[in-house]
């Protein structure tokens, strides 16, 4: 069965529920993302107010998808190469089109069955927004033309958090949850360490950071969403995994 979201969201499965798939074919098409050739201006007037509202934020450049399908458990993209601008006016839109955002939330957890998440820093897009360790998939994580999700988890993991993924277990399962034309996919990481052991070791690499790209690190215990002010993506994520979705 194939379930476009190119236009559609995936019908199989509502919005904001956590679903399993059994695998990711993202391809990176090489020329210019059709979204970017249409909004490049009106992209680089947004970006001038987005930086002078702050100056940190870079405009280096992301894997932004074209098309997403799901066929036969297995979410497949055709993406380009865009500006970050380019995303950040693409999602000041009031009903964002012409391209869809697929992100990765590794889910780091302890031993004592907290989920680690961040508080991103105010020199950040997201400032004050708490979601897991995560970042949008660009040029490094793209191999053969094709996406590395588990490589960019833990890159992301490592360069906010200093946290390595390969010292945690997990089955290999990814899972996915769709918002409209944004698409999340997930996979779980535990941990031997309880969360007060993690926050410590997140605070030690914190210190020592240059990037200070986050604020601090949460245990999560609830799917309370209203504990934190979350990004929109993680209700739905903390709903699956404190209801008993691993």
């Amino acid at each position: 069965m194939t379930v476009s979201i190119d236009h559609d969201p995936f019908r199989l499965y509502p919005a904001n529920t956590v679903f399993p798939i059994s695998g990711l074919d993202l391809k990176v098409s090489p020329g210019d993302h059709p979204w970017y050739l249409a909004e490049r201006e009106r992209a680089a007037e947004n970006w001038r107010k987005e930086v002078a509202a702050n100056p940190a934020l870079f405009d280096g450049k992301m894997v932004f998808q074209h098309r997403l399908a799901l066929q036969d458990g297995i979410i497949r993209g055709e993406a380009y190469m865009v500006p970050f601008s380019t995303f950040l006016w693409w999602r000041r839109q009031e009903r964002p089109s012409g391209g869809l955002h697929l992100f990765c939330y590794p889910v780091p957890v302890s031993s004592d069955g907290a989920i680690i998440a961040v508080r991103m820093g105010e020199r950040t897009a997201n400032p004050g927004q708490v979601y897991c360790p995560a970042g949008s998939l660009d040029a490094s994580d793209v191999v053969d033309g094709v996406c590395e999700v588990l490589g960019n988890m833990m890159r992301e993991v490592r360069e906010e958090t200093g946290l390595d993924l390969r010292q945690a277990d997990d089955d290999g399962r990814y899972f996915a949850c769709h918002q409209e034309r944004r698409m999340m996919v997930c996979r779980v990481f535990r941990f031997r360490q309880s969360a007060d052991e993690l926050l410590a070791a997140i605070e030690r690499h914190m210190a020592e950071d240059e990037e200070q790209e986050i604020a601090g690190a949460i245990a999560i215990r609830s799917s309370d969403p209203d504990a934190h002010p979350y990004n929109p993506t993680m209700p739905p994520l903390l709903s699956w995994f404190f209801g008993g979705g691993t």
